[in-house]
């Protein structure tokens, strides 16, 4: 991932000094939009960069999670500049329609044609890897530049046919809703991300419901579910079981980590379980705290009446 991110950044680089250039010539906003468009693509393939090399890094004391994180505020930081970058070319394009330009409109459809071939190409191997935030957020970066570029194409085969030359701010203007439209739907997952927000596709009733179901559950209080990052997702809850041994204890939560796991994909969680009314001394008055990391199990007696379990 990390060469495929470090050759993308040079060809866009490379693709920025020409389309610039070339616009300048042309008197193209769409072609000048693209070169600033690609600036931002070129920051937002370095930030991704830096992002997954920071998430390849080990936790600490002082960061138990890693820098897991990093990928999912590089997308968010990516969205925002955008938008921003969206709203510029929407404010120029409407300076446009008012202040016509002459546009060059050969120059203007071979530049897009090369960045058509360029972008596409990053976007296709950037695809396999979409299903990391950060990734997606470069990845939407780099298919909406193919398919702004391609607008391009179309817009100066236009005015070379018919020498109307407001189709060009008509396209920066479509460009520049379709940035705002794709960069909106990265902003409001990274940020559900970041508030520590119920992940997409998760249902909480339905989690309660599945815990509540296995044999030995009485109640489940305290649910929480949140993501570490888009494909992460971590969950903590108090589950109240019937009076029984600490082997059936053990029994029941194998039970609620298996369903958790197996039909909702949360490999992360910290299970406390609350015992009500038990009075024998062996049985689960005194359960162990259970500390499971990667299915194995270490025991050691916590206070009184309740078993504390940790899952990855």
């Amino acid at each position: 991932m990390q060469q495929i991110l470090k050759g993308s950044l040079l060809l866009t680089a490379l693709y920025v000094a020409a389309t610039l250039f070339f616009g300048l010539r042309a008197h193209s906003l769409a072609l000048i939009s693209e070169a600033v468009h690609n600036v931002s693509d070129a920051l937002a393939l370095g930030l991704s960069f830096v992002a997954v090399w920071l998430q390849l890094r080990p936790a600490t004391d002082e960061r138990t999670f890693g820098y897991q994180r990093a990928g999912v505020l590089a997308g968010f930081v990516n969205a925002l500049m955008l938008m921003a970058l969206a709203l510029w070319i929407a404010a120029e394009a409407v300076r446009r329609f008012f202040h016509p330009v002459v546009v060059q409109a050969h120059l203007m459809t071979a530049v897009a044609a090369a960045g058509v071939l360029m972008n596409g190409l990053i976007a296709a191997l950037l695809w396999k890897f979409s299903g990391d935030i950060n990734i997606r957020s470069v990845f939407l970066h780099m298919l909406g530049d193919t398919i702004s570029t391609a607008a391009v194409i179309v817009g100066g085969f236009a005015i070379a046919l018919t020498g109307i030359e407001w189709v060009d701010p008509l396209l920066s203007l479509l460009i520049a809703l379709m940035i705002l439209w794709s960069s909106w739907s990265i902003v409001r997952e990274t940020l559900q991300i970041l508030l520590e927000g119920t992940p997409r596709g998760l249902d909480l009733p339905r989690i309660r419901s599945a815990v509540q179901q296995i044999q030995g559950v009485v109640n489940v209080h305290d649910l929480h579910v949140w993501s570490l990052t888009s494909q992460s997702h971590a969950l903590a809850c108090h589950v109240q079981v019937e009076q029984m041994h600490m082997a059936e204890c053990e029994q029941v939560l194998e039970r609620i980590n298996h369903e958790i796991r197996d039909h909702f994909g949360i490999h992360h969680t910290t299970i406390q379980m609350e015992v009500s009314d038990c009075q024998t001394v062996d049985g689960c008055s005194s359960p162990p705290e259970v500390a499971e990391v990667d299915g194995h199990s270490h025991h050691h007696h916590g206070p009184g009446g309740q078993h504390q379990a940790h899952a990855h």
